[in-house]
């Protein structure tokens, strides 16, 4: 017998009406993942309810979980992560031009929609569904649903290059520049990592290296299924020592750094510098099916000891453990010289008001252009050998 078809998402037959949600709990785990591959561990719902649960997203802080969800009967097909924003922090991709422009035309930006993973600037799936199909009629459908939030605009942040050509040409494109290493698929050693390199470069990476074995600060790495009560506290404290040296606030609790280690397993990744068999240092990272993703670091102000915890011990580990990528977070120059090339990432963004989005639509092309240009200068003075 065939199915009713539904007038509200014309892609899917018989479904109900497309809602937002204010927390992760109105969906199991199981219906949740099933989205999705599994190879990201940021859109897991461990991950993404953790937060919740652990007091990480606070309203004054600008983050209200509104989690857009398309459904087929009581079957959840279809899904984008999202927040009501009411200000841009943590998002990583930077709209305060936007904002200003808003409020000098006396018009509120905030709040805003945004699907995105919080205070994590890492590429991956937005757009849950299982086939390209719901990955459609999910922004077919979100497009029709936010009028009655009364956004000013939507944004989805970071996601897939294979999600790209859904995009209609109403979501406005940004880009920007981050670096991240890969492995071409010969190297299976630090020293073949290094081989690819110019002499130059290849010698201050193993200087660097020798300064901290120089200053006798040896390294432990853990997952989380590994992790003892200390080595958590420790990298908590460590990550709260580098928010704090900056004067910002930290938002993820000590508790979900537990959850994680629990929920996640060998999905954490910790990296704790030692010194005289104490802790002194610690990188944090999360494991998905063929990237490591840098996130946090803390720790003594030691020559070398930075460098060696957030970029060589994870490289030294992607290849140890046959990952082809390792994204180490959001900006850094300094990168390039140490192994990670310049590649784009990408967002898109709906505008409500149509004067606002034709003006921003050249905006994003100008932008687009000065980036692409950056990008080009960027991999002209990378450490690696011509050819390689």
């Amino acid at each position: 017998m065939r199915r009713p078809f539904c007038f509200i998402c014309p892609i899917l037959p018989s479904c109900l009406p497309p809602r937002f949600l204010d927390s992760l709990q109105s969906v199991s785990a199981t219906d949740w993942d099933a989205l999705h591959d599994g190879r990201n561990p940021f859109v897991s719902h461990a991950f993404l309810s953790g937060l919740e649960q652990h007091g990480c997203l606070r309203e004054d802080w600008g983050w209200q979980p509104r989690h857009f969800t398309l459904w087929e009967g009581n079957t959840l097909v279809g899904a984008i992560p999202g927040y009501l924003k009411t200000n841009s922090h943590g998002e990583f991709v930077f709209d305060h031009a936007w904002a200003n422009a808003y409020a000098r035309h006396g018009r509120d930006y905030y709040p805003k929609w945004l699907g995105a993973v919080p205070y994590s600037p890492v590429t991956g799936p937005r757009l849950l569904a299982r086939h390209d199909s719901e990955r459609t009629a999910l922004l077919s459908a979100l497009h029709d649903a936010l009028p009655p939030l009364g956004v000013s605009s939507a944004h989805i942040n970071f996601h897939t290059a294979g999600d790209e050509a859904l995009f209609g040409d109403d979501w406005l494109l940004r880009e920007d520049v981050q670096f991240q290493w890969q492995n071409p698929g010969d190297w299976a050693t630090f020293e073949q990592f290094l081989g690819a390199m110019d002499h130059k470069h290849r010698k201050n990476i193993r200087q660097e290296r020798a300064k901290v074995v120089r200053q006798g600060i040896t390294f432990r790495m853990v997952h989380g299924d590994e992790a003892s009560r200390a080595d958590l506290q420790a990298m908590y404290r460590f990550y709260l020592q580098t928010f704090l040296e900056y004067g910002n606030a930290p938002a993820l609790t000590e508790t979900f750094l537990r959850h994680l280690a629990i929920s996640l397993g060998r999905g954490l990744v910790l990296f704790l510098a030692e010194q005289d068999s104490e802790p002194i240092a610690g990188a944090l990272c999360l494991r998905g099916g063929d990237t490591l993703y840098g996130r946090y670091w803390g720790g003594a102000t030691l020559p070398g000891l930075h460098f060696e915890a957030c970029y060589y011990q994870g490289i030294e580990y992607c290849l140890r453990e046959g990952l082809t990528r390792f994204e180490p977070g959001a900006q850094g120059e300094h990168k390039l010289a140490r192994g990670f090339q310049p590649t784009l990432v990408r967002s898109r963004h709906w505008v409500a008001d149509p004067d606002f989005a034709d003006a921003l639509q050249d905006w994003c092309r100008q932008e687009r252009q000065s980036v692409r240009r950056y990008q080009q200068e960027l991999q002209g003075h990378g450490p690696f050998r011509a050819g390689t």
